[in-house]
């Protein structure tokens, strides 16, 4: 028998309904395989699916000043490799800043063009394993700045490299975008206000949520409280009730 995909499944017995409701349930049992899968992805596995052949360090970015990370002779290509040594957290610059148009400088940029890195604290991927919820937060948090970014502000037909390191609370701490060709790494002032900003609103906004759900669980604890003292000063009464009758009773 040919079981070769002809398009005539009549020739077997079935029909054009049974066909669609047989592809219905082979579609929700891949769904479901896939929802599976993604709920028991670490944060790590879910970088690496999104962008194949990314790179993943846990480290802490933090200890790099701003200052630093923003020269041009930081050796932010070390970050695109596995053997990552940790010396390059206390690297210091030596002499005056090269040019981002020097042959060096390109070049090293250039080494790196359309990889994509990320440095992950400790603490936060500890977080991470233990709240999957967080990690997808994180992971989309980093994908809506990845596509928004390069949507305002690379040119088309750019090719980046990406560099984000994430402090504890899965927030962008720092990033370099480095075009290919001579665009320069680090965002300008105007970009790092605008992203700073940005950073302020959420955490504004995650400390209001934080509030109104500590007031609500608040609220709560006080009616459940509130609900039990009226409930043993129903049993109470009742009790009351109970004997007071019980003595007429017996006299």
């Amino acid at each position: 028998m040919d079981f070769g995909v002809t398009g005539k499944l009549w020739e077997y017995g079935i029909d054009n309904r049974t066909s669609a409701m047989a592809k219905k349930n082979i579609d929700a049992g891949f769904a479901e395989i896939a929802a599976e899968k993604a709920a028991g992805m670490s944060f790590k596995d879910m970088w690496q699916a999104r962008f194949p052949g990314a790179y993943y360090h846990t480290m802490n970015g933090n200890k790099i000043p701003q200052s630093v990370w923003d020269r041009t002779d930081f050796p932010m290509e070390k970050f695109f490799r596995d053997d990552l040594d940790e010396s390059v957290l206390d690297w210091k610059p030596a002499g005056a800043m090269p040019s981002a148009t020097s042959s060096q400088v390109q070049s090293r940029w250039n080494s790196v063009s359309g990889e994509k890195s990320i440095i992950v604290p400790p603490e936060l991927e500890e977080k991470m394993k233990n709240d999957p919820e967080l990690a997808k937060r994180v992971m989309a948090n980093v994908e809506n700045f990845i596509a928004t970014y390069s949507t305002t502000s690379v040119r088309p037909g750019r090719v980046c490299s990406w560099l984000i390191s994430l402090d504890e609370n899965g927030e962008i701490e720092k990033f370099r975008v480095t075009g290919s060709g001579g665009n320069i790494s680090e965002p300008t002032e105007a970009e790092q206000r605008q992203f700073k900003a940005e950073q302020a609103a959420k955490r504004k906004r995650r400390e209001k949520y934080a509030k109104l759900n500590e007031e609500s669980a608040l609220k709560r604890k006080t009616m459940e409280q509130e609900t039990e003292r009226y409930y043993k000063s129903s049993v109470a009464r009742k009790n009351a009730f109970n004997a007071y009758e019980k003595s007429i009773v017996e006299i």
